[in-house]
């Protein structure tokens, strides 16, 4: 029930976050004189339609629904660089276009940002060593004990515990930190120790028989303790929100490029490298695939987890997601926002002209490649779900 329920929350928040993105686009679109045809959320064939003769976006815009619920999209008049008749996308400026294309972008930032700024209020997990923080507005708070790996026939799963149980006390006194506990565990192995935790905020008590040894490095409990700390402030909660999202934007930027060195490195080493050099290949190259995520592990592990954990964490990985899209949809990559702007760009640059049959192999060869690496993800999500 969990999973399922996690995997409805993470379809809802993909579908918000893509429809703001294609909003952002529609409202710049509009305000252009870009004729705004079709305005839809998720992905054909159609489920419904009506087009409005009066709207936000314009006259008479179809507005629909349509059976794949992975996103949404906009329609506009004469989207090719070639086209040219009065409201056509084609028939705008340079500067428009640019607007056009990346209000999309500005579109998911400013959500990622909101998002943020509201968690910052009611209280912002720390993820990165250096977060920005407001001195003097800031309150950290130090979330229960949380048990985030369980290992199979070890005492910990033997006795009951649970991936996702939060320990709040053992052998009557209340556990402060991840630390205490594996503190405990070491000065009492061979022992047992009395665990009071909470499940689905209900507190369960249990008897945890530990190990004697830990010779396989599994723990005398055979768990894995963590403790989220959150950030929370009052006045500085939208500087906090904004400044962060600079934060994790520029960390995301740093990740993608530290794949892409793994995997090109991974893969020229694998074709021309020595023994040493090709397993050292092989560990980039895993670390590259631990890195994504496609859809089966964000619906199926990443947002089941998430909505486990609580309305907080959901927030948290909806605010990064969402810049997820602006960051990806910014890069010149064929078929994206960015790789739009880039060749639209580089004709403008070079004075030739950009016609349609052009444009559509250059975006479509680009769209191909995109969907073969999420059938190369997908393939390698489910081969972790093992």
């Amino acid at each position: 029930m969990d999973l399922i329920l996690g995997i409805i929350i993470g379809v809802i928040v993909l579908v918000i976050l893509v429809v703001l993105h294609e909003l952002g686009h529609a409202l710049v679109a509009k305000r252009y004189g870009v004729i705004v045809e079709e305005f839809g959320v998720g992905f054909p064939p159609k489920a419904w339609g009506k087009r409005i003769s009066e709207s936000i976006l314009g006259k008479n815009v179809l507005f629909s629904l349509n059976w794949l619920p992975l996103g949404g999209f906009v329609k506009l008049q004469g989207e090719h660089d070639a086209a040219r008749k009065k409201g056509d996308y084609g028939a705008a400026t340079f500067w428009q276009k640019t607007q056009i294309l990346l209000a999309g972008v500005a579109m998911n930032w400013l959500t990622a940002a909101l998002l943020l700024s509201i968690l910052a209020a009611i209280g912002m997990p720390r993820i990165l060593t250096n977060q920005f923080t407001v001195p003097g507005d800031t309150v950290s708070v130090n979330q229960p004990v949380e048990l985030v790996g369980v290992s199979q026939n070890m005492p910990a799963a033997q006795a009951g515990l649970q991936q996702g149980d939060k320990i709040l006390r053992v052998n009557g006194a209340p556990l402060t930190s991840a630390k205490d506990l594996s503190a405990i565990a070491t000065e009492n192995k061979g022992k047992s120790l009395r665990i009071i935790y909470s499940r689905g905020n209900v507190e369960h008590e249990t008897t945890v028989a530990l190990r004697a040894n830990n010779d396989d490095q599994k723990g005398y409990m055979g768990a894995s303790p963590a403790q989220q700390e959150l950030i929370r402030a009052s006045w500085s909660a939208p500087i906090v929100g904004i400044c962060t999202t600079a934060q994790l934007s520029w960390a995301t930027l740093q990740g993608l490029g530290g794949m892409i060195v793994d995997g090109v490195s991974g893969l020229s080493m694998k074709l021309v490298g020595n023994s040493q050099q090709k397993a050292d290949a092989d560990k980039k190259l895993a670390s590259v695939g631990d890195s994504v995520a496609g859809p089966v592990g964000i619906f199926g592990v990443i947002f089941p987890a998430a909505e486990k954990a609580g309305p907080t964490y959901v927030l948290m990985l909806a605010a990064i997601i969402s810049l997820t899209l602006a960051v990806m949809n910014i890069l010149p990559i064929p078929a994206l926002d960015g790789g739009r702007w880039f060749v639209t760009a580089v004709f403008k640059i070079m004075k030739k002209p950009l016609t349609k049959e052009l444009e559509e192999k250059i975006h479509g060869a680009g769209f191909m490649i995109l969907m073969g690496l999420v059938v190369l993800i997908t393939i390698a999500d489910i081969g972790k779900l093992r």
